[in-house]
Formats: structure tokens, C-alpha cells, sequence
């Protein structure tokens, strides 16, 4: 009899996190999602089964708190999805000091962090960490000017993600930094090509299919190699 795969998602409230997480209940599996607010996850807190945790992945205090309370579970699968656009004007001429550190630290040293801290309960030869990457943060591709910054930070966790991947006690656990496409999403936006749906189903595919491989990719949501 097959063992029930467990998974711990890192910002579900809403979006892709959401998305993964039903995903993944259809697939059979035993989902911990986090939410920085639980007053504002009405559609997770719908979904049967999924154990609920409070984080803000930028708050020390938490992240110490979370690790208490999951520090006997092992997981198939740590995805962390949490992520923000950072300042609607991504000029670095006019962007604040302020709104720049916290759009590095959300999205590229609060992942690793939290990563480095989970490690160790995923799974040994099967396991896969996964983050919420994005083609924007390849650094060969001159593309989308207009988020210069979001584009830096993702190019960052890239960067982060690497030299996380080359410090992992175990070299079995598969490492993978993953873009979902251009969503409809809050951040997306309405005209982008893909939904939610199409693109979670993807990724939760990619993560299976690469359970196992061990080593660092950078992928889409179909499977596709990028470019750092």
C-alpha cells in the first residue's frame, strides 16, 4: 500500500498557493499550507483536510514558532509560493529604500531562509523542494522593463536558490525553481495567458516528475528548461 504523500505550501491564502494546494488534495495528498492572515483565506479554510498554519515569512518569531509546531512531520513536498510585485513604480530613481528591502527580503532571502530551516524534514531520495520562481528573474532575457525590481528579486532567489542547492546535506532531494507561466492571478493581472488552473496542474505534474532526479532546475510549469 502506497504511502500518503504529505506537503508543506508556503502561502496559499489566495492564487497559485491556493491553486497547488487543490491540486494536490485531488492528487491524494496530505496538505500544511501557511497564510500570513487566516481572516483573509476563506476559500483555503473551505477545503477539507488541510492543516492551517499561521506565517508572515519574513517574521523571524513565526518561522521559529512554525518549526516547533511541524518538527515531527516529514514532507514529500516544501513549495514556497509566497511572493509580492513590491512598488508600483520600479524605477530605482524612485522607488524607497523601504519598499526595496522589503520586496528582496520577501522574495528572495525569507524563501531560502525558511528553506534552509525545513530541509531537513523532506523526505530523503523523493523529495522535492520547489520555489516560486520566474522567467522574469533570468538574467539573459531583457524583458519587462517595467518591473525592473520584481525582476532583480527574482533574479536574486535564483541566485539564492543555487548556492542553496549546492549546501544541501542530502543530494537526493530534488531542487527546483519554478516558473507558473503568465497567470490571471492579482499580480498577473486579467490579461495574462493562462489560469490559475491550467498552470498549478502543471506544476504539481513537474514536481512529480522530477521527484527523484535529485540536483537544481530551472523549469515551467510544462516542463521546459530555462535559462538562468
Amino acid at each position: 500500500m502506497t504511502a500518503v504523500k504529505t506537503a508543506l505550501i508556503i502561502g496559499a491564502s489566495r492564487g497559485l498557493g491556493l491553486g497547488l494546494v487543490k491540486h494536490l488534495l485531488e492528487d491524494g495528498w496530505q496538505v500544511t499550507a501557511t497564510v500570513r492572515d487566516p481572516q483573509k483565506a476563506d476559500a483555503l479554510l473551505a477545503l477539507p483536510g488541510v492543516q492551517i498554519k499561521t506565517l508572515d515569512m519574513n517574521d523571524r518569531q513565526q518561522l521559529d514558532q512554525l518549526g516547533v509546531e511541524l518538527q515531527d512531520q516529514v514532507f514529500d513536498l516544501l513549495f514556497v509560493n509566497a511572493g509580492i510585485k513590491g512598488p508600483a513604480e520600479q524605477d530605482a530613481e524612485v522607488a524607497r529604500q523601504q519598499d526595496i528591502g522589503e520586496l528582496f527580503m520577501t522574495n528572495a532571502i525569507a524563501p531560502i531562509r525558511l528553506a534552509q530551516r525545513f530541509a531537513g524534514q523532506v523526505r530523503s531520495d523523493t523529495g522535492v523542494i520547489a520555489f516560486m520562481s520566474s522567467v522574469l528573474g533570468s538574467i539573459t532575457i531583457p524583458d519587462a522593463p517595467e518591473l525592473a525590481l520584481y525582476k532583480a528579486s527574482k533574479a536574486a532567489l535564483n541566485s539564492m536558490t543555487n548556492t542553496f542547492a549546492t549546501q544541501l546535506s542530502d543530494p537526493s532531494v530534488t531542487v527546483l525553481a519554478m516558473h507558473p507561466g503568465w497567470v490571471k492571478t492579482d499580480m498577473g493581472g486579467e490579461g495574462a495567458d493562462l489560469d490559475i488552473d491550467t498552470s498549478t496542474a502543471g506544476l504539481v505534474e513537474q514536481v512529480k516528475a522530477y521527484a527523484g532526479k535529485g540536483g537544481l532546475w530551472f523549469i515551467n510549469y510544462k516542463g521546459d528548461s530555462l535559462v538562468w
